[in-house]
């Protein structure tokens, strides 16, 4: 079998689950192909970067002036096609098609006119709406039916972010419909983390087709009890460390959430530990609460595997997780985890190591009290 994956870079969640899954296919005696458009990885005939910096660069600038991301990038794309041609895959994997170097229109068409079957892992919700990728938190429903059909799309401003009116999000729309749906289903096998975002797909123009939840995995080989000096190396000896983990932080992630925490937990007993926050917030929070712990982003695994297991507890306060990779990080390195009701995040692992508690922030510092004084196991009533 000839099996082809594609996703917009390599880093990240891609190992444990995209390269992973390539070395199984080759190990079982298949043909197997990644191609990606960001992110170093080593490279050979099997394994290819697709894009330059400047053509995601260009393809991001261009989304920016007239909003229609995705339809861009036909020269990346065309060697895309190019190899395919030659490959004649028999499967054709796609990942993350946003990301500054697809054109979704032309890839389609090629899948429509060629025998292959089609399977979509779907790591956000972009893939059914007219320009963003979670509405949770705008409390949005356009998506159902047609967005910015009937109000204005109050997301614009988001990633990927454009200077582009309305019309572009019909647009995207209208097209996306078209073309995402022209592939016979039995063709065709949707895949999504979470039985959260399986639902939602379910209710979208995309429900014609066949969905399967697979939770992503995480690389136990990294992510297991790690011991450090952590807690020396940051002062840290003898307090109750809540953590916080993205790979970019906004208010959508949560970040207000843990600047509050710090200010109202007692810092002789308690310390928030945030990672993955850019040079300017670092300033910002630090600034607003010099006791918060704010740290960059780091692309080691085992730092992060090091900091999940010193820390006492993880906070996801997010409510658009489709998965919650961090919490299945956490758990699988000891850490037990406190996540918000309504996002996928419950599904993760462990319900043992995994508290739910409501969308407020008096329901989370309430559950990490509850937890510093008597472990996990809190229920909601007890959280409230």
């Amino acid at each position: 079998m000839k099996y082809v994956q594609i996703n917009a870079y390599s880093g990240g969640w891609a190992d444990s689950i995209i390269f992973k899954k390539h070395r199984e296919l080759v190990a079982a005696g298949n043909e197997s192909w990644v191609f990606w458009a960001r992110g170093k990885h080593e490279q050979d005939e099997h394994l290819r970067c697709i894009a330059s910096y400047p053509e995601v660069c260009l393809d991001a600038a261009l989304t920016r002036f007239d909003g229609r991301p995705g339809f861009h990038s036909k020269a990346i794309t065309r060697r895309l096609l190019k190899k395919l041609d030659e490959i004649d895959p028999d499967v054709v994997h796609l990942h993350l098609l946003l990301g500054y170097y697809i054109n979704a229109e032309m890839l389609f068409e090629w899948l429509a006119a060629h025998r292959c079957k089609v399977v979509w892992t779907l790591h956000d919700c972009w893939a059914f709406t007219g320009h963003c990728i979670y509405f949770t938190y705008a409390k949005c429903t356009q998506w159902r039916s047609g967005c910015a059909a009937s109000t204005s799309c109050p997301q614009k401003r988001t990633y990927p972010e454009t200077l582009a009116g309305d019309s572009s999000v019909r647009w995207s729309y209208e097209r996306k419909k078209r073309l995402f749906t022209m592939l016979p289903a039995e063709r065709v096998q949707l895949i999504t983390p979470s039985q959260w975002l399986a639902g939602l797909v379910k209710q979208s123009f995309l429900g014609k087709y066949d969905v399967k939840v697979v939770h992503d995995t995480v690389n136990t080989d990294v992510f297991k009890p790690t011991p450090s000096d952590f807690r020396e190396r940051q002062g840290l000896e003898g307090r109750f460390l809540v953590l916080g983990v993205a790979a970019s932080w906004s208010e959508r992630k949560g970040l207000p959430v843990f600047v509050q925490l710090a200010k109202e937990l007692d810092p002789a007993r308690f310390a928030v530990v945030v990672v993955g926050l850019s040079k300017k917030q670092i300033k910002r929070v630090k600034a607003e609460v010099p006791s918060i712990v704010a740290l960059p982003r780091t692309n080691s695994m085992r730092e992060l595997a090091e900091i999940y297991t010193a820390c006492d507890v993880l906070l996801n306060p997010s409510a658009e997780e489709t998965f919650g990779m961090n919490v299945a990080e956490a758990v699988a390195c000891g850490t037990g985890a406190i996540v918000v009701e309504g996002s996928a995040c419950a599904e993760v692992a462990d319900s043992e190591k995994i508290t739910t508690v409501p969308v407020s922030l008096e329901g989370l510092g309430a559950a990490v009290i509850k937890l510093a004084y008597g472990g996990f196991g809190i229920s909601h009533d007890e959280s409230d």
